[in-house]
């Protein structure tokens, strides 16, 4: 051991019988003086120049188990620790060549072993002589056996270090490893574990570096019964009958002989854990290890506390509450790991949507609706193999991994789920039988990183539930240049947004009646400086995809109504401007508040102001939105239902919204003069608007005959090439100072 070497000659000495020491005080003779050694309460060991003992007391004897007569004579390596034996005259040489008289630091605390092979610790002092007339130099080494003050002296500086490792945030784990490693050094050829009692009561090792594998394995399957946690609780040293007593046969057989443990309580008096010593020593000869073990227990408990703390707040950060399934930064980072694995790895990545979650929150409300995602998280567990990874991405989105999986097999796993579901899932008394719209990317064709790969299968999926629901996606190059829109022209979008790079052009709608101008809707458009002009089919669903599409819907709004005054002032009257908003606002319950302060702001009556809804508005009709919808039609407002016809609109929810106009889409136009159906629908739509005293506007009209056809159909507005294409507002005053077909005389220019 190091202490050896540091004192550069061990706790023994070795010599011949009949030397004696020479007189070291007047009237001391040899024999007094080795009389008082011999009875001295400490152990005392001489050596010689040859580094033999000669001179063993009975002190030492007890210290060693050596009866003197074994060691007189014999090289003092003989009561060091058997691993430091070859080198240990070399230290006591060391010594010799120095010359010095006296050790410095004389005291100090060291292990040694006894005749038995044990440790025993001790406090060692060394002194050093030249005597006789051939000056010849002795050692005498005087042994103290260690007490318990000096085991609490260790035990509260081993304390102290362990509260100063967490203050300083060293990592759990590593802090249960120094105390393991601190306390082996306070009895050595030992072994210190610190157990956890986990989930189930299952003991789960937290440090135990130098413990056997085989045992180690053995202690982890280890559930610990009612009855255990009681007996234990009474008595925490009966826990060596769990961790010792049961295994003692696989612990002898990889060199394990004894044990000391103590349970660890929490400060509610739970247990928390074990804390155990396995000696590699044959015999047992000493109590001692027993109270460092259960002096150790106070801080080990401290240490357990903070793991738990730690996990609790990983598990806020990386779980779902709800589920306990890993949350989305959590797979995210599953997904990176995997990615970053060496070699040609692949795997699959499933996007999993509740069909008419929705409902069920509406109908059977938002207890009985966590309910049911705790059963499906349940049901996703119990289908999926048990390398699968997991996770809850937020609202009624599943994410699962499948590692080594390509198409193929994801193609099976799929067809599972979706089978797996059809048994009905029981929530409150009701029997809910659940489909899925399933997503699937694979790594690496779908994308070399986690956002591409959740992409795409997110687009995936998408496409699934359009198609029809209780079906599964694999990403197509669709999907992929839809994920490509969303990060790519996404980012764009954002940054164009910022510098006002969007602008409006505005298509002039005739009353079809007397000529004039009956207004003009307002479209978005975006030239990219570097992507050149992107269509409004792209760009407005990669805004809606990216949360940025409300935003634009607020800057259209307060563009076309800016844009009614600049033309009012260029002598142009356009009497009312169409906004299309898409059904995400009308969540803003706000929204009604902007347009009046945009309104006021600019000084434009509301009846100039047409805002555009779409089906689905009408299709996810709900009080909020019947509120917004009538707050803004209370201003004076108008409301247009925008491509009538096209979803799965009802004449009954038709009759409930307060609307002013209904927009008939170009598709119903295109085959008009040829279509008797079209013909027939477009007379249907004409009329209902008509009845319900609302204006009916048709969009694509291109030629005349389509013009007269909707003029002897009672038409009233009409939109479309043959008027004129969408323009900027400057394009837009020109076009109005211009004859027409439909209009023979210009308007008149502006007054100066």
């Amino acid at each position: 051991m190091k202490q050896y070497e540091d004192a550069t000659t061990p706790p023994g000495m070795d010599g011949k019988t009949d030397t004696r020491l020479a007189d070291r005080a007047t009237g001391m003779t040899a024999d007094v003086s080795l009389e008082l050694l011999e009875q001295a309460t400490d152990g005392i060991v001489i050596i010689n120049e040859r580094n033999e003992v000669i001179f063993f007391n009975p002190a030492a004897e007890k210290l060693w188990g050596f009866a003197e007569s074994e060691v007189l004579g014999q090289n003092v390596s003989r009561l060091v620790p058997s691993v430091y034996r070859p080198d240990h005259d070399s230290y006591i040489d060391r010594n010799r060549e120095s010359g010095m008289d006296r050790i410095v630091g004389t005291s100090r605390e060291v292990t040694f072993e006894n005749k038995a092979g044990d440790y025993i610790s001790g406090e060692m002092s060394i002194s050093t002589a030249v005597l006789g007339p051939e000056k010849k130099r002795y050692y005498m080494a005087i042994m103290k056996g260690v007490t318990e003050e000096s085991h609490r002296r260790k035990l509260h500086d081993l304390q102290n270090t362990v509260f100063e490792a967490i203050s300083n945030d060293m990592m759990i784990p590593d802090v249960a490893d120094l105390i393991c490693r601190e306390v082996e050094s306070f009895v050595p050829n030992t072994v210190a574990v610190l157990i956890l009692l986990g989930d189930n009561n299952r003991l789960h090792i937290l440090s135990g570096p130098g413990l056997p594998r085989h045992y180690a394995t053995a202690l982890e399957n280890v559930e610990l019964s009612e009855e255990d946690l009681a007996t234990i609780a009474r008595d925490p040293q009966a826990v060596g009958r769990i961790v010792w007593d049961s295994y003692s046969s696989l612990g002898i057989s990889l060199g394990l002989h004894n044990c000391w443990a103590s349970a660890i309580k929490s400060r509610n008096g739970r247990i928390s854990g074990i804390f155990a010593l396995y000696s590699r020593n044959q015999y047992k000869l000493s109590d001692w290890p027993q109270k460092i073990v259960t002096g150790s227990v106070s801080f080990c408990g401290v240490v357990i506390e903070n793991y738990e703390a730690q996990q609790h707040i990983s598990q806020l950060a990386n779980y779902d509450s709800l589920t306990g399934l890993l949350n989305r930064s959590a797979i995210h980072k599953v997904i990176r790991s995997m990615i970053d694995l060496p070699g040609d790895n692949n795997f699959a990545i499933f996007m999993v949507d509740i069909d008419r979650f929705r409902d069920i929150n509406d109908t059977l409300g938002h207890m009985n609706g966590d309910a049911f995602l705790k059963a499906i998280a349940h049901r996703l567990k119990t289908l999926s193999r048990t390398n699968y990874i997991i996770s809850r991405s937020g609202g009624d989105e599943f994410v699962i991994v499948l590692p080594d999986t390509n198409e193929a097999r994801a193609v099976i796993f799929a067809d599972r789920l979706i089978k797996g579901m059809q048994e009905p899932v029981e929530i409150a008394g009701n029997l809910l039988v659940v489909s899925l719209g399933i997503g699937i990317s694979i790594f690496p064709e779908n994308g070399p990183d986690g956002q591409s790969l959740l992409s795409h299968a997110e687009s995936a999926m998408r496409r699934c539930k359009k198609e029809g629901r209780g079906g599964y996606c694999v990403s197509s190059t669709a999907d992929n240049r839809a994920a490509e829109d969303r990060l790519l022209l996404g980012s764009a979008l954002r940054d164009s947004l910022a510098r006002g790079l969007l602008n409006l052009h505005y298509q002039p709608q005739i009353d079809i009646r007397t000529g004039k101008l009956y207004g003009a809707e307002a479209l978005s458009r975006w030239n990219h400086p570097t992507l050149g002009n992107i269509y409004p089919s792209r760009f407005i669903a990669v805004a809606e995809d990216t949360g940025q599409i409300e935003t634009i819907g607020a800057w259209s709004l307060e563009e076309a109504v800016s844009q009614v005054v600049r033309w009012d002032k260029e002598g142009l009257h356009v009497p009312a401007v169409s906004v299309n908003l898409s059904a995400v606002h009308f969540c803003n319950r706000d929204l009604p508040l902007l347009i009046e302060r945009i309104l006021k702001e600019h000084g434009v009556a509301p009846r100039r102001l047409t805002v555009e809804i779409t089906e689905s508005v009408m299709m996810g009709e709900n009080e909020e939105t019947m509120r917004g919808l009538s707050a803004i039609r209370a201003l004076g407002v108008g409301l247009s239902m925008d491509d009538f016809g096209t979803g799965y609109s009802s004449l009954s929810r038709l009759t409930r919204l307060p609307l002013t106009e209904i927009k008939i889409d170009r598709t119903f136009i295109m085959n008009l003069e040829q279509d008797a159906n079209a013909q027939a629908v477009t007379t249907a739509v004409i009329g209902i608007g008509n009845r319900l005293n609302m204006t009916v506007v048709t969009e694509g009209v291109e030629t005349e005959a389509q013009l007269k056809l909707l003029q002897g159909l009672n038409c009233d507005v009409a939109q479309g090439y043959l008027f004129a294409r969408p323009m900027t507002p400057d394009d837009v005053l020109a076009w109005s100072r211009e004859p027409h077909p439909w209009r023979p005389d210009p308007l008149p220019a502006p007054q100066p």
